[in-house]
């Protein structure tokens, strides 16, 4: 994976293994412990003759952190063995990043320079922070994620989800534009359907937009259960290495829960099933 090359060139070498702090952080997440505190505190607690050598917080949290290279590498792996990336369907969808809310803004000092202000259409509020990105398969399984600030367009973000996508994507309503979808058609042979506004003559069939309307819906329960298992639209950081750093791993917990569901015959997004 990584070509051979040595993951350290200096230092050294940590107590705990990397595959010791990449399981730790993955079932931390599955279990909704999604800070480095609390992943430490639970494994310290409860696991402590399997992770003996786990010391101290901060340099379990600079470990941790240190990995976020790695956790991007093997999700895209598991990605490609599910299919993610051959897929001729795929959806597109953002999510929010609030720092904190709108009024609040002026206050912080968190990601200055980096933060922006930004709008979710569907909590109806302004916020202050990043946005999310996200592109799933047709079977749910995370292909894409970037993180931009919160006032870019979703059009211009998209364009960084595509390098090897091919086929359809369907979005929501804002990337409607005939004249985007035209040039995306042309310079990546991607077709992209969206819903239609209620002023807009439809012309396509209601068989259609029925399947492109329940379909749709994959997406948003991927986001869903981002958000409400792996708590990813709470920042918990301070820099962008830490918040790089988190994003991946809860990208990577959610693709390997998805994986192993998959393996062992449940279906891939009943996440909950692997508690039982």
């Amino acid at each position: 994976m990584l070509n051979e090359k040595k993951l350290r060139q200096r230092g050294f070498k940590p107590k705990l293994s990397d595959s010791e702090i990449l399981t730790m952080g993955i079932v931390g997440e599955f279990l909704g412990i999604d800070t480095e505190k609390g992943i430490w505190a639970y494994f310290r607690k409860h696991w402590y003759d399997w992770f003996p050598n786990i010391g101290s917080r901060s340099n379990f949290a600079k470990h941790m952190a240190n990995l976020w290279y790695i956790k991007q590498k093997l999700q895209k792996k598991f990605a490609e063995r599910l299919g993610a990336f051959s897929d001729t369907l795929h959806l597109a969808d953002g999510f929010p990043l609030p720092i904190c809310k709108f009024k609040r803004a002026y206050f912080s000092s968190i990601f200055k320079g980096e933060a922006t202000y930004g709008y979710c259409a569907s909590k109806d509020e302004k916020y202050y922070g990043f946005k999310g990105n996200l592109l799933i398969n047709s079977a749910g399984v995370i292909t894409y994620v970037t993180i931009t600030p919160a006032n870019v367009d979703e059009r211009d973000s998209l364009w960084d989800l595509l390098s090897t996508i091919k086929g359809m994507i369907i979005a929501d309503k804002g990337l409607i534009g005939v004249d985007y979808q035209a040039e995306l058609k042309f310079m990546t042979g991607i077709d992209l359907q969206t819903a239609a506004r209620f002023n807009m003559k439809e012309k396509r069939s209601k068989k259609f937009i029925k399947w492109l309307v329940s379909t749709r819906r994959l997406v948003e329960t991927v986001i869903g259960q981002l958000t409400e298992r792996f708590n990813i639209e709470k920042i918990r950081a301070r820099k962008i290495w830490y918040l790089t750093s988190r994003i991946a791993r809860k990208i990577l917990a959610h693709t390997l829960t998805v994986f192993i569901n998959k393996q062992i015959g449940n279906p891939p997004l009943q996440l909950d099933l692997l508690l039982n």
